[in-house]
């Protein structure tokens, strides 16, 4: 079962989930990083109880800004902060005894994906990295519905950037929303796939500062693949609708040991049962052949 804890960011607490196998010794260790605006509370619970059932401990965070951690404004996305929320991360693990930070490896889910990439280039001490449906380049999602939904938001994000200078309360847009609405992502299905992660009776703030979207443009995690140097494996969504699935193919080729799966998914049904097991028991194959010293790979079995 997942601890709370915590550890520090750029001076901000950055709210913690430590799950350790019952079993003793100094364990393997995934990192699981969520995707965008996304938090603890939406479904992470069970990558903690699968990987942690095959003998890996897992440590889970929310990202500074969001859900349980600390930082101002609230619900600002930022790969240069999640960056260093990544290594904090990092630098928490090689602080815990009961962890093999010589055993390290990121899991990352949509936009976490990202930030895995991003961060395996500049740790080549991981010993392993694992990502799932992933959005890999910022501006590729951005772009995806046309550059008319683009310009629209022009004034949102000029209004935020004057707002942030002032020091007054940001600009905020919603995050995710429907076809032709003003959200950074409003691909059909794409709403109603957020909603399908949030546990019942939780509130999904759905909403950024509207200048991260500045950020979010010129980030492309996919053009580090080259320079990660661990075992890399990416999880594709065939059936991939929030962006181009080639540019994850691009990635799993370019990366000097990447691995590449399909999955006939789409970017949520990877969530849930059926397909969630399939992914599962690939990733834990494939976490506990790089890692090492884990208990024999089990396959997940949803709960009834």
């Amino acid at each position: 079962m997942a601890t709370r804890t915590s550890f520090v960011s750029d001076g901000d607490q950055v709210a913690a989930w430590l799950t350790v196998p019952e079993r003793a010794g100094s364990h393997p260790i995934v990192v699981l990083v969520h995707g965008g605006g996304a938090t603890h509370e939406m479904m992470l619970d069970q990558y903690e109880r699968w990987f942690s059932g095959a003998g890996l401990a897992v440590l889970a965070f929310d990202f500074r800004h969001l859900g349980e951690s600390g930082g101002q404004p609230r619900q600002l996305v930022s790969p240069r902060r999640y960056a260093r929320d990544i290594d904090a991360a990092l630098a928490f693990v090689k602080s815990r005894p009961e962890l093999d930070a010589d055993r390290t490896a990121l899991w990352g889910t949509s936009f976490g994906a990202s930030h895995v990439v991003a961060a395996a280039a500049r740790h080549p001490e991981l010993a392993a990295a694992v990502v799932q449906c992933p959005v890999l380049n910022g501006r590729a999602i951005a772009t995806r519905a046309g550059l008319r939904h683009l310009a629209r938001f022009t004034l949102p994000i000029a209004a935020d950037l004057v707002r942030a200078a002032s020091g007054r309360p940001r600009r905020y847009v919603p995050l995710v929303g429907r076809p032709g609405e003003l959200a950074f992502v409003n691909q059909p299905g794409a709403l109603e796939g957020w909603s399908s992660v949030c546990p019942p009776g939780y509130e999904f703030d759905n909403r950024v500062a509207a200048a991260a979207g500045l950020e979010m443009l010129f980030y492309n995690a996919s053009a580090h693949a080259s320079r990660v140097r661990c075992p890399l494996l990416v999880c594709q969504s065939d059936r991939e609708n929030l962006i181009d699935p080639q540019i994850a193919v691009k990635v799993a080729t370019s990366a000097p040991r990447g691995v590449l799966k399909h999955y006939d998914a789409d970017h949520f049904t990877v969530y849930h049962p059926p397909m969630v097991e399939r992914l599962v028991a690939d990733q834990i194959e494939f976490l506990t052949t790089h890692l090492g010293g884990a208990e024999p790979a089990v396959r997940p079995v949803e709960p009834a």
